[in-house]
């Protein structure tokens, strides 16, 4: 009968080494949850009722995330879950906001839960606020200085300037 010879834990190293270095780079691309905003808890949402005062509501669910006094009081608080993927930009996969309503003696009206469904996502553009007035580059308002001070003015009519032969001084 022949010998048969029984492979060392040595000889599969490099495949376990393949396999691990292949599985790396997907492992990473499993996403990464963040959330942000208030933490809702269904037993703090359960005590709000209609004519609780807003210093009950600030005890039952914190101070609010933002207010709003434009027709009536509300207070709002804001919950946003995001999921990053690798590199990519998050996206948000869930929103949740509490809208707590008051009326005229600051009891509470109504209470409202928004979610993504409710809302329209609005695309903000936060690079730069665009300014009234002319969009000068920086030639512009060196030589546009020097312009508006008379400096090129006496330069053309052949005027000179003090001792120093510097126009303007």
């Amino acid at each position: 009968m022949p010998k048969v010879k029984s492979a060392s834990a040595w000889a599969s190293l490099p495949l376990l080494a393949a396999l691990l270095i292949g599985a790396a780079p997907i492992a990473g691309c499993g996403g990464q949850i963040d959330r942000h905003g208030h933490v809702f808890i269904d037993v703090d949402l359960d005590q709000l009722q209609p004519g609780m005062s807003k210093a009950d509501v600030k005890t039952a669910l914190g101070s609010p995330d933002t207010t709003s006094a434009i027709a009536g009081d509300a207070y709002y608080y804001i919950s946003t879950t995001t999921k990053t993927v690798a590199f990519l930009k998050p996206k948000e996969i869930d929103r949740q906001v509490v809208a707590v309503y008051f009326d005229g003696t600051e009891r509470v009206r109504r209470v409202s839960n928004y979610g993504m469904k409710d809302g329209i996502v609005i695309d903000y553009h936060d690079d730069e606020t665009p300014a009234r007035g002319k969009d000068v580059d920086l030639v512009d308002q060196i030589f546009g200085n020097i312009a508006s001070r008379g400096i090129a003015r006496e330069q053309s009519k052949g005027k000179s300037g003090g001792a120093s032969g510097i126009p303007g001084i």
